[in-house]
């Protein structure tokens, strides 16, 4: 019992570093006078519109894309713990 609480410590510790590592990362997109920068854990680093005056209208798409994304991530993260999650590696 605990070799399998030291394999799920060791497991979270990876998945930690994988987040971390993930963090300082990031992609950047351009598309019609919109560019996003997001990083590798799905967070949105930066959003410009290429429209004199919206400034407040970036920042507040950033904001709800960002809560967008993490209430996604707690969904799907919820959806595997019901089907299983850890369960199916053996633990």
């Amino acid at each position: 019992m605990f070799s399998k609480l030291k394999h799920i410590k060791e497991l979270r510790s990876q998945g930690k570093s994988i987040q971390n590592a993930l963090a300082q990362e990031s992609t950047t997109t351009e598309k019609n006078n919109i560019k996003v920068v997001m990083n590798g854990n799905m967070e949105i680093i930066s959003l410009d519109i290429n429209d004199p005056g919206q400034t407040n209208l970036s920042a507040n798409l950033t904001s709800a894309i960002n809560e967008a994304i993490k209430k996604t991530q707690k969904l799907m993260a919820e959806k595997m713990q019901a089907m299983g999650g850890l369960g199916n590696l053996g633990l």
